[in-house]
């Protein structure tokens, strides 16, 4: 049943039909929305009605620059509703809540006996797709996930948890991954730049890691939310300087460690001027190429270390669905719009200029507005 002003999906699965609604990658900043065919799947597959797909920087990026040929349905943080099983499939069935991965390491290669998992050859093929060259997918009415995402990156939805709330398990997988990098002692100073959706939830799992966290943003709309979590030490990145705050509150050292949860390659250099010497700085967001300059003496003499971390771990996972399923964190209240699949376009222009008061954006291709 439908709650007035929200979204709602149907109670039962229709029938599936031969073409559906996509957002569909042509170019660079060029999506359009197109009628195409309806995946179709083979034994070990599944085919999954869209109900909710977050908007991630990455997609973003792409999108923006061209980097990978056209034409692409992109999207990937997805959650919905099973539509069909291809032969072999017995752990799901057509009307399962799931939530699906889009990566997944073949767990033997060298990458994976390092747990260097996002650089595994298997890993890199995108294992659910909308059509086209598979690419998550997501910004589409119906998405086909191919055998082995199905057999490991499949997770049933709870019956008490949101589509919402559900499609936030890559995204936090992806942020622990990063948490885990910077092997966080309890009682360490944390500073965390950016307080998007994805800077609030570092902080937070920097904070149950037992860390001091300040944040930092330039909207106070954001911080205003972060506050609301119990994060007290803010810094306007607008009125303050963010450097001369952290020293203030470390005895003059600097942060042990500094999260750049923004894709600004110009904030590399304050990043490792707020950390103190031998400590650390976690590039989050810095998922393009391209060259900075940094200064080498703060990492050889001052021994600074710098640390990148890029995308899901595999070892994580199940930590990423407990935190989810099990409401650890409220990742509703950081959707700030959504959007239907018919509005793709308005919903990745926000996404890609983020505005004070945007936070998390979702399209939801499976929703009917109540």
């Amino acid at each position: 049943m439908a709650i007035a002003g929200q979204f709602a999906i149907d109670d039962q699965t229709p029938s599936i039909p031969a073409t559906m609604l996509a957002a569909v990658y042509r170019g660079v900043n060029d999506v359009r929305l197109e009628t195409v065919p309806v995946p179709q799947i083979a034994a070990g597959e599944l085919l999954l009605r869209v109900h909710t797909c977050g908007v991630c920087g990455t997609d973003l990026k792409k999108i923006a620059t061209g980097s990978h040929s056209a034409p692409r349905i992109f999207g990937h943080e997805t959650s919905g509703v099973v539509a069909a099983v291809g032969a072999s499939v017995s752990r799901f069935a057509p009307g399962d809540r799931v939530v699906v991965f889009h990566h997944i390491p073949c767990r033997q290669c060298y990458y994976c006996r390092h747990q260097t998992f996002a650089q595994c050859l298997t890993y890199k093929k995108v294992g659910c797709t909308a059509g086209f060259e598979p690419s998550g997918g997501g910004f589409a009415e119906y998405v086909r996930v191919m055998d082995w995402i199905v057999d490991q990156g499949t997770v049933k939805i709870p019956d008490l948890v949101s589509f919402e709330q559900a499609c936030f398990v890559e995204p936090v997988n992806t942020c622990m991954k990063g948490i885990q990098a910077l092997r966080l002692q309890p009682g360490e100073t944390v500073l965390a730049i950016g307080q998007g959706p994805i800077g609030i939830i570092l902080s937070v799992l920097a904070r149950r890691a037992g860390a001091t966290v300040i944040t930092s943003d330039l909207y106070p709309e954001r911080l205003r939310i972060s506050k609301s979590l119990g994060f007290e030490l803010a810094i306007d990145a607008s009125q303050q300087d963010a450097v001369s705050y952290v020293r203030q509150q470390t005895d003059g050292r600097g942060a042990d460690a500094v999260i750049l949860a923004v894709g600004s390659n110009s904030l590399i250099q304050p990043a490792m001027d707020a950390a103190r010497p031998g400590g650390r700085v976690l590039l989050f967001a810095q998922t393009q190429r391209g060259e900075v300059v940094v200064d080498p003496a703060a990492i050889c003499v001052d021994e600074k270390a710098l640390i990148g971390s890029y995308s899901a771990s595999v070892d994580l996972q199940d930590d990423s669905v407990r935190f989810v399923m099990n409401r650890d964190m409220d990742l509703q209240r950081l959707i700030s719009h959504r959007f239907p699949l018919q509005e793709s376009a308005r919903a990745l222009e926000l996404a890609a200029h983020p505005q004070p008061a945007s936070m998390k954006i979702v399209i939801q291709p499976g929703m009917v507005w109540a």
